[in-house]
């Protein structure tokens, strides 16, 4: 970038290597690469969604209707793209569902600013205005749309998981799913002091195995390993289990390093073999002394031990993952130890029903099940090919997260674009109310959320027009709950229809989107380095 030197040559402020845009062209290319990622992925919302077909540059195929997991999949080079991808990670991880939402209402509320940006509205009068708008719509939503329910009412909360399964691949499987979801959230829940936690990340795990129909999937209170005993002539079925859990090796200990050990006479070799033994002996002595009847353990155990287990009537299994001991330790009731001459009889898990060895396919797996009160959860899901189960499984860490918002906040709102159009409407009356600039990008927000009832009727083959405004007509007289059945793209009322979703997953998804916008509308420089590349290939020196 150059600018005139006092005696008027040009004087170099930025290397020549690097370029600049400022200004409108910035703002209004980023609504562009905006509403570019918001199109990608509009005909995946609702139950009549598309899928799409995403290839890797290793030759994988991935096929799926969610949002994240498309955007996680494409490259792009623009970065307000980037930052759309972002946003939809973050839902993911924060609420689990409405990742291609929230996509589509951020394409939506800037393309309401770009009007405003090609009239010269200055961005920071766009930005109060749609930050008013935000506050607006979050109190209504709470205070005059929400709906508390029961989250101790079985078939109401079924009934919730089974509207977010209904857009997805797995809807063909939708009771099966949704008992699955519901049981394992219910059997992680906790209380503590009032707060109510369901950690579904560390304490639920699925278990993918290829072969059976999906039909054949079911939850457990419980523990679901990929091991086999490590002593052919062990016990492969113990009622009512004594567990001891370690995190050591039972082996002799070996050297940090490299170790160098000079024997003078031959009885010095018998000796140290004595010892090595005596070191397994005292180790195996440790554990046998408490009585159990399985040891699970994260590191090795030596031949030498198996035996010494297998004399005692003990079955073993070994290096087992950190983060599915854990689950073992809540599901038993079990204390984790580091070394076996600190064990105690409280450390022995005494809550687990029935230990298992069982085949499926060609592999063995370890359950341990029937636990008088699990904490933790495993789902074995069963489908035709690795590719359906992937699909699945993503569905229903969806359906998994939804049960775990309807835990924590009991609120739900109707679906099917109801929420947005409530909102819609509820904002266009106090847009009247409002004088001067901010009246135009406030009412941008209102008719940016008609995006969602709007691509629902598009997707199932309506025209939205002619819908759009039957809708409109029912929430002018007052009838929130009114909204789009995405199947038939008909105006249907939600309390007999029975699509609802959890508050705070419709409002994070509004949320993020008008704060995408706003974080988008405040740039208005991009300052990229470009490299440039020799005729050799390589790139050029650093000047």
């Amino acid at each position: 970038m150059a600018g005139m030197a006092g005696r008027g040559g040009p004087m170099l402020v930025l290397k020549d290597t690097t370029k600049r845009e400022s200004g409108r062209k910035v703002q209004l290319g980023n609504v562009e690469a905006a509403k570019t990622i918001a199109d990608l992925v509009r005909t995946s919302l609702g139950p009549c969604s598309m899928l799409k077909m995403l290839m890797d540059p290793m030759g994988g195929v991935v096929m799926t209707n969610d949002g994240n997991a498309i955007l996680r999949e494409i490259q792009v080079e623009h970065p307000a793209a980037k930052a759309m991808i972002d946003v939809s990670r973050a839902v993911d991880e924060e609420v689990g569902d409405g990742t291609t939402s929230v996509i589509i209402l951020a394409g939506a509320m800037l393309s309401g600013a770009e009007r405003f940006l090609k009239d010269n509205i200055h961005p920071t009068v766009i930005i109060a205005a749609y930050r008013k708008a935000l506050d607006d719509a979050v109190s209504m939503a709470k205070g005059q749309i929400s709906v508390p329910i029961d989250v101790n009412d079985r078939e109401q909360v079924l009934k919730i998981i089974n509207s977010c399964i209904g857009t997805k691949m797995i809807r063909a499987w939708a009771d099966r799913a949704c008992m699955m979801a519901y049981e394992a959230v219910t059997t992680v829940r906790s209380e503590d002091r009032g707060r109510v936690e369901v950690d579904i990340k560390r304490y639920v795990r699925v278990e993918k195995v290829p072969g059976g129909s999906v039909n054949d999937s079911y939850a457990f209170g419980g523990c679901m390993l990929n091991k086999d005993i490590v002593h052919a002539k062990m016990r492969r079925r113990i009622e009512n289990p004594r567990v001891i859990l370690l995190d050591c090796n039972l082996e002799y200990k070996k050297g940090e390093s490299m170790t160098n050990l000079e024997i003078s006479n031959e009885a010095d070799f018998t000796k140290i073999l004595e010892l090595e033994e005596k070191m397994v002996r005292d180790m195996c002595d440790d554990i046998i002394r408490l009585k159990p009847d399985l040891i699970i353990t994260e590191k090795g155990i030596s031949d030498l031990a198996q035996h010494y287990l297998w004399k005692n009537n003990i079955s073993a299994l070994r290096r087992t993952r950190k983060t599915d001991t854990n689950r073992i330790a809540r599901a038993t009731g079990a204390t984790i130890v580091n070394r076996t001459d600190e064990l105690k009889e409280s450390d022995v898990g005494t809550g687990c029903g029935l230990f298992e060895i069982r085949k499926i396919g060609d592999e063995y797996f370890s359950f341990l099940e029937k636990c008088s009160n699990p904490k933790a959860c495993t789902i074995l899901l069963r489908g035709a090919s690795k590719d359906v189960l992937k699909e699945v499984e993503r569905n229903l860490q969806d359906a998994l997260h939804v049960a775990r918002n309807i835990m924590i906040q009991p609120n739900i709102a109707a679906g099917g674009g109801a929420l947005e159009m409530a909102l819609q409407h509820g904002l266009s009356e106090k847009a009247k109310s409002l004088a001067g600039v901010q009246q135009g990008p406030y009412q941008a927000v209102a008719d940016a959320l008609e995006i969602i009832p709007s691509t629902l009727i598009q997707n199932c083959g309506s025209k939205p027009l002619r819908v759009l405004t039957e809708l409109r007509a029912k929430h002018s007289q007052g009838l929130t709950t009114f909204g789009i059945d995405g199947e038939t793209g008909k105006v249907v009322d939600m309390n007999d229809f029975g699509v609802w979703d959890p508050l705070n997953v419709r409002l994070q998804a509004i949320k993020t989107a008008v704060e995408t916008a706003i974080l988008l509308l405040r740039i208005d420089d991009i300052v990229s380095g470009v490299k440039k590349t020799q005729p050799g290939g390589g790139a050029a020196p650093a000047s």
